[in-house]
C-alpha cells in the first residue's frame, strides 16, 4: 500500500497557491524575517509555504487562507508542531521534557 502525497494530489491548484503564497508574502511567518525568493531548494533560507493546520493533523494543503510563506530552516523546525514551538527552538530554549518535570508524592519516604 503506497502512501500518497496529499499536496501533490493536485499538482496543478498547488503549484497555483505556492504561486499566489510567494507573491502575497514577503516575510517570514515564524522567525519573522524577510524571505529572498531567489533562492533554490536546498538552501535552509529558501521559501517554502508552510500549512498553519499541518496535513498530518487535518489542515487542508490547498487552502489559502491555510498556507503562508516560511523559511525552508523554520518549516523543518516547526515540522507539525506549534510555532511557538518553532520559535523556542529558534531562540534555543530547551523545552522540558515529561520526565524532567518536579515529581510530587504524597507521602514520606
Amino acid at each position: 500500500m503506497s502512501r500518497r502525497n496529499p499536496r501533490r494530489a493536485n499538482g496543478w491548484r498547488r503549484d497555483q497557491l505556492r504561486r499566489r503564497v510567494l507573491a502575497a508574502y514577503d516575510t517570514c511567518a515564524i522567525c519573522g524575517k524577510p524571505v529572498d525568493k531567489t533562492l533554490r531548494t536546498p538552501h535552509p533560507m529558501s521559501p517554502e509555504v508552510d500549512e498553519i493546520i499541518p496535513v498530518s493533523r487535518g489542515g487542508d494543503p490547498l487552502s489559502f487562507t491555510n498556507c503562508r510563506l516560511v523559511h525552508r530552516h523554520c518549516n523543518r523546525l516547526k515540522s507539525n508542531k506549534s510555532d511557538a514551538y518553532a520559535r523556542a527552538q529558534l531562540e534555543h530554549k530547551p523545552t522540558p521534557s515529561t520526565t524532567s518535570l518536579p515529581l510530587t508524592t504524597s507521602g514520606d519516604w
